[in-house]
């Protein structure tokens, strides 16, 4: 995904498409997530409660069985997650989260989360992230509950009110 803008102009959300808006929430939000950058992660794709995130597992990802540690799957999909959730510009933090290891990854692997929002109303949303490897091979189940709160990654411009 290409996480730059050219254009310096003030956005206004309203004007925008769901997936347009989704893209730009993205753009923010990578900017300042550094731990998923630290990771090596790479955000591949966002839509309107929608995103897939790549990362590699290198060595210093792997625990004492030789297998990547279950907290970096994790980490994986709970980015995944916060991607999807955020995405209709309504700020979101996970409420709760639970994830089902199925396989185990190893070092050189590349593991793909894709998250789809499953129901949102209100300040409510459950994803479903789904954890393959390079093959298609499923490694996690991944659900996260999200809940709203105050603020928006793109602001409507000053004189605008947002329902208009």
């Amino acid at each position: 995904m290409d996480a730059t803008r050219t254009s310096s102009a003030p956005l206004d959300p309203a004007s925008m498409s769901p997936d347009a808006l989704a893209a730009e929430v993205a753009r923010r939000m990578w900017d300042g997530d550094r731990a998923t950058q630290a990771l090596g992660m790479e955000l591949l794709e966002v839509r309107a409660g929608y995103a897939r995130i790549r990362m590699p597992i290198r060595r210093d990802m792997t625990n004492g069985h030789g297998i990547c540690h279950g907290g970096y799957m994790f980490l994986l999909a709970d980015s995944t997650f916060a991607f999807a959730c955020n995405s209709h510009n309504q700020r979101a933090v996970a409420a709760s989260a639970e994830i089902h290891f199925i396989a185990s990854a190893h070092e050189g692997d590349v593991l793909t989360a894709e998250g789809v929002e499953q129901h949102l109303a209100g300040r409510s949303g459950v994803y479903d992230m789904r954890v393959t490897d390079q093959t298609g091979r499923l490694i996690a189940l991944f659900r996260g509950k999200s809940a709203t709160i105050k603020g928006q990654f793109v602001e409507p411009p000053a004189g605008l009110d947002a329902k208009e």
